[in-house]
C-alpha cells in the first residue's frame, strides 16, 4: 500500500533503532576524526590560526546541530534507499558514496575555497567520513533486514 510517509507507522520502531545506533555511531566516528586527523592537520597547516580549532560552546551547539541534521539526513536517505533498491552491502556502498558527494563533497570544496583547510586535510577526511557513512548505511541496511523484513 502506498503512503506518502517516509517513515509508515509499522516501521516506525525499526527506524527509530536505525537513528538511535547511527546516533552512537556517527557520534563516536565524527569525534574521532576530528581529534586525532582533523584538529592535527588544521594546527599544523595554520600553526598561527591554531585557537580557531579550540572547541568553545559556540562551536560545540554547532556541532552538535551538524551533527543532529547529518544523523536525521543520513539515516533517513539510507533507509529510502535501502527500501526501494535491493538491500545488498553493493547498494549501502552506492548509498554511502551518493550520500557523502552531497553532504561532505560540497562542505568540502567550500572549506578549501575559502581558506578554511587545506586540499590533503580534506583528502585524509573524506576517505573517513566515507567509512563512516560506509557503516551508517549497512548498520541501516542490517535493521532493515532485521525488523522491517520479518514484520512484513
Amino acid at each position: 500500500m502506498y503512503t506518502n510517509a517516509v517513515v509508515d507507522h509499522a516501521h516506525r520502531k525499526p527506524f527509530l533503532i536505525a537513528l538511535a545506533i547511527n546516533f552512537l555511531w556517527i557520534n563516536a566516528s565524527e569525534i574521532c576524526r576530528y581529534f586525532f586527523w582533523v584538529k592535527p592537520m588544521l594546527m599544523e597547516a595554520f600553526p598561527d590560526r591554531a585557537t580557531e580549532a579550540v572547541i568553545t560552546p559556540g562551536i560545540l551547539v554547532a556541532w552538535l546541530i551538524w551533527d543532529a541534521i547529518l544523523i536525521l539526513a543520513a539515516t533517513g536517505y539510507y533507509w529510502m534507499y535501502l527500501q526501494r533498491f535491493p538491500n545488498t552491502a553493493f547498494r549501502a556502498v552506492l548509498s554511502a558514496t551518493t550520500f557523502i558527494f552531497v553532504a561532505f563533497g560540497i562542505l568540502s570544496l567550500g572549506v578549501v575555497n575559502m581558506g578554511l583547510a587545506t586540499l590533503s586535510v580534506m583528502l585524509t577526511a573524506l576517505p573517513l567520513a566515507w567509512l563512516e557513512q560506509l557503516v551508517a548505511a549497512l548498520l541501516t541496511g542490517w535493521v532493515i533486514r532485521r525488523f522491517v523484513s520479518a514484520t512484513t
